[in-house]
């Protein structure tokens, strides 16, 4: 199984970290590479879009043509998963502060998110959160994290906080507000590896 870890700005060795320790506790053999430039979507089985700054991170990944093999990928049923700025990556429509900068959006599930909804870095948190797809409470971890405001019928949530979306999935894309690669907990990137075919 080939781990692709978009590594333009952000989480992203920790996100590489986090997915080498769960495919070595489901005991599948895997590599995971950081993607700078495109052509190394294409051949991998899974792509995470990390935390970071979404503005950025949408510019270059644009500018990389990374953007363009991440929809194809999604089209043809690869498992996607972005976490924090990743999961506003996801979105179809991104809210005031998205227009205000120009933002540019993957446009891969029926939600509209909020960037920075629960405030600066000095606002972060960590909470047990009650997670659909998990048998018990997960401590997730929020820095400076966007919610999800809006979210159409073929959208499945999984998880809210103070009654707002926090973590939903379409099909085989899953976005989170939170930090799953920030905890020894790996339950998350396992229920993602066991979407791929």
């Amino acid at each position: 199984m080939k781990i692709a870890v978009v590594a333009i700005q952000g989480n992203v060795e920790e996100h590489i970290s986090a997915a080498q320790a769960a495919l070595k506790e489901m005991e599948l053999p895997g590599e995971v590479l950081p993607v700078r430039h495109s052509g190394t979507i294409p051949t991998c089985d899974a792509i995470i879009l990390p935390g970071g700054e979404s503005t950025t991170l949408g510019r270059l990944m644009a500018r990389e043509g990374i953007d363009v093999e991440i929809k194809e990928a999604a089209a043809a049923g690869k498992p996607i998963m972005g976490t924090c700025a990743g999961l506003v990556l996801l979105a179809k429509e991104g809210g005031e502060q998205a227009e205000r900068t120009g933002q540019h959006l993957l446009g891969l599930m029926d939600i509209s998110v909020d960037r920075n909804a629960f405030g600066g870095q000095r606002e972060s948190f960590e909470v047990a959160l009650e997670v659909s797809i998990l048998d018990s409470p997960y401590n997730a971890i929020f820095i400076r994290a966007p919610v999800i405001t809006s979210a159409k019928s073929g959208v499945e949530i999984l998880a809210s906080f103070n009654s707002q979306i926090v973590a939903a999935k379409q099909g085989n894309v899953i976005a989170l507000s939170f930090h799953p690669e920030l905890t020894e907990d790996f339950r998350i990137h396992r229920y993602f590896f066991e979407l791929v075919e």
